[in-house]
């Protein structure tokens, strides 16, 4: 059974068709790319898919289970998690906090006002697990915000994987980073998909990540579904060539 099966979907802001008739199915250990010029309605598919924004039209089903009208929290614990395009982590705190924070959201431990030894040691081992996961471990003590970009980003990745999602959703994950960051966020994504088995679904403009990382690729233009394929298929589609890789590629 398909993990992810995006039916049609729609959505408009007044006039503006955001998202026209989209569909999209994700297999279980699929890493999936979204491409598509600035404008193509990729982030707000991303939002139609983890709740923030409702559909006009069209519905979403997560393994097997039709979570359309599901407001964001249900649907983390049904088990889909994300990251933004702007890092959203604390940046006050160190990464271990941060960490610390969403392993007790995903324990449903947050809100006690005492923990057992037990489960204070089962919280610092999973916190311990991700810092490794993540390349952290010599900067798990140090406030997020004194960090590169592409350690925040780590963070924020590990963050999203500590709620233990079957599909994670990455929305930009190398924006803004230099050549070694988008090597090692691109290791950390392959490590996850590879190691980990997780299925993952991420938005991305370099083709470099792109081409790299996915088992398949769609192609979203002004708000529509473009093309679908491997990333040989999309290298060499026309239409793509024309809407968003431009003529050489």
């Amino acid at each position: 059974m398909s993990l992810l099966q995006v039916k049609n979907v729609s959505k408009h802001f007044g006039s503006l068709v955001a998202v026209n008739n989209i569909s999209m199915t994700v297999e279980p250990g699929e890493l999936r790319a979204i491409i598509g010029p600035n404008g193509a309605g990729k982030t707000t598919f991303f939002n139609l898919i983890t709740g923030f924004f409702t559909p006009n039209t069209g519905r979403i089903i997560f393994d097997g289970r039709d979570v359309t009208d599901l407001l964001p929290a249900r649907r983390v614990w049904c088990g889909i998690a994300r990251t933004f395009q702007v890092t959203e982590v604390f940046p006050e705190l160190t990464v271990r906090e941060n960490l610390r924070i969403s392993v007790e959201v995903a324990s449903g431990m947050r809100l006690r006002a005492w923990l057992s030894q037990t489960d204070d040691d089962k919280i610092r081992a999973r916190v311990r697990e991700l810092i490794e996961m993540g390349g952290l471990a010599g900067k798990a003590d140090r406030q997020v915000g004194e960090l590169s970009h592409g350690d925040q980003r780590a963070t924020e990745i590990m963050m999203a994987l500590a709620l233990k999602p079957r599909l994670l959703l990455l929305d930009e994950p190398t924006a803004g980073m230099g050549d070694q960051e988008t090597y090692e966020i691109t290791q950390l994504i392959r490590r996850l998909h590879r190691d980990g088995k997780l299925t993952i679904v991420l938005i991305e403009h370099d083709m470099r990540v792109v081409f790299h990382l996915a088992d398949r690729i769609m192609v979203l233009d002004q708000g529509k579904f473009l093309a679908e394929g491997t990333p040989p298929e999309i290298a060499a589609n026309k239409a793509v060539q024309t809407a968003y890789l431009g003529q050489a590629a």
